[in-house]
């Protein structure tokens, strides 16, 4: 018997010696969590944490509210909703991502996620990233397949993307919805989201091995453009250290392009309070919802098409589903305004875009980065210039979607392209490594070099240099030093 025992004691003993890492039961705001692990060694993601209570019934339109609380130990193994916007059709954007395995779309989608090596170290102090994502204010969602981060995590760094309140439900004004606000403002309201994630980033990251005082937010397109509210905003002051704007345009330059560019495109300067709540009012109106309890007693679908329907009908366009706004309390004046006055957020800044992106945003980077030297501050700029590969299967792609199109940095970015159909070279992997150690560099030291100098230099006004990334003639190196900026 005793033979017998022993025996069963050092199976023991050698099945836990040689089993897989502990996966920790984290507490954090709301209760206890678990992860699950990736493909990739020694990270782990926790999908759909709840970072505010749903935003429905009496709290939309409202400021993100505490979690609800829940008990036992929550798996965070499945993403949450994505903010309710309009269904995605084969084509374009929708087949470069390969959209179809999110949850439903909802108006409750204040969830994130989190990818880290480090859960349950709490002393590990790792820099962190803040992902927003893109899509013109109106639709995507953070956990989009370009934006999986195992690689990220796999770099030292703690990536948090969300989902934030979109379209009519995230930037709705109205007469008395900034009536009913102790501020006396509306609209803004996916903004405010974005602020209680980095809140609870402040409050909960230490659980996932991160450092608080060390958070980086970055974001592409209207998430470029959230991210230069957010540096606007006296509201987040404080609770981010650096910044990069993608594809989001700098200080407004007039150009052909940006004077020609479609409503909703690089079009990211807030509006005026007071005419965009006449302006909702008068649709809202016409539709029936003449006062505040019935626009929140209107179903999820009626508020969602309003706006659409009131165009048809009248043969007119009125916006309603909104963007960012200058309402005097979430966000008190324009980016140019706060960058000229040396309002902006004192952090480190990276800032760029694409070489066939929403017209050429080149002279509006390199005069937000001059201005930034001459506030005694660095800015780094870069162009992605890699017409990415086609191999002819998704014509129904290819035919919107051509060369460093707008978006298309961002398999680069996360290192993501084996979610990506495109026939990759070496370069391409090379290429994603490298634009990947700057971003993660910039995360760690503000620097995209690291902590030692290297070839990325700031861009200034004597020298407006971009750092350019795309392939050598051998589809081999990643990238090169820009020559100066075009004029």
């Amino acid at each position: 018997m005793k033979k017998v025992l022993a025996a069963v004691l050092a199976l023991a003993a050698f099945v836990g010696c040689n089993s897989a890492p502990e996966n920790p039961v984290l507490t954090i705001e709301g209760g206890k969590i678990q992860g699950v692990l990736t493909e990739s060694e020694g990270v782990y993601v926790y999908r759909g944490i709840p970072y505010a209570a749903p935003p429905i019934n009496e709290l939309r339109w409202k400021a993100p509210q505490p979690v609800i609380p829940w008990e036992g130990v929550k798996v965070c193994d499945r993403f949450g909703h994505p903010g309710y916007q309009a269904v995605h059709y084969e084509g374009g954007y929708t087949t470069e991502w390969g959209y179809g395995a999110e949850s439903p779309y909802s108006e409750d989608c204040l969830y994130l996620n989190v990818w880290t090596p480090a859960p349950g170290k709490t002393d590990a102090k790792l820099p962190v990233a803040l992902w927003i994502h893109g899509g013109g204010y109106r639709e995507g969602w953070g956990s989009e397949p370009e934006f999986d981060a195992q690689a990220w995590a796999s770099k030292g760094v703690i990536l948090v993307s969300i989902n934030y309140r979109l379209g009519v439900f995230g930037f709705l004004t109205h007469p008395e919805l900034s009536a009913e606000s102790p501020e006396g403002v509306s609209g803004n309201y996916g903004i405010l989201d974005q602020i209680e994630s980095l809140k609870w980033i402040r409050k909960n990251i230490e659980q996932f091995g991160g450092d608080p005082d060390n958070v980086m937010i970055f974001g592409q397109s209207a998430g470029g453009g959230s991210v230069k509210t957010l540096c606007e905003s006296p509201l987040a002051r404080g609770l981010f250290h650096k910044a990069i704007i993608m594809s989001a345009g700098g200080i407004t330059v007039p150009s052909p392009e940006t004077q020609a560019a479609p409503a909703g495109r690089m079009r990211f300067a807030p509006a005026n309070l007071q005419e965009a709540e006449a302006g909702v009012k008068k649709v809202m109106d016409w539709a029936g919802f003449d006062n505040l309890q019935k626009m929140r007693k209107a179903s999820t679908e009626m508020l969602y098409t309003v706006g659409n329907f009131y165009n048809a009908v009248n043969k007119t366009y009125a916006p309603v589903t909104g963007s960012p706004i200058v309402e005097g309390y979430v966000c008190t004046k324009s980016f140019d305004d706060a960058a000229l006055s040396g309002t902006l957020a004192d952090v480190p800044y990276m800032i760029g875009y694409t070489l066939n992106d929403m017209g050429d945003m080149a002279g509006g980077i390199a005069a937000f980065c001059a201005n930034r030297e001459k506030l005694g501050s660095k800015a780094y700029a870069y162009e992605f210039a890699r017409p990415l590969p086609d191999d002819g299967s998704h014509p129904q792609v290819t035919a919107r979607l051509k060369g460093a199109f707008h978006s298309s940095d961002l398999w680069y970015v996360f290192k993501s392209l084996q979610h990506c159909w495109r026939p990759w070279t070496k370069g391409d992997w090379d290429l994603s490594e490298k634009m990947l150690t700057a971003w993660t560099n910039f995360a760690k030291y503000s620097d995209p070099n690291g902590p030692q100098p290297g070839e990325w230099t700031p861009c200034t006004e004597a020298n407006p240099s971009f750092m350019l990334f795309k392939l050598d003639g051998n589809d081999a190196e990643a990238s090169e030093m820009g020559a100066p900026i075009r004029p």
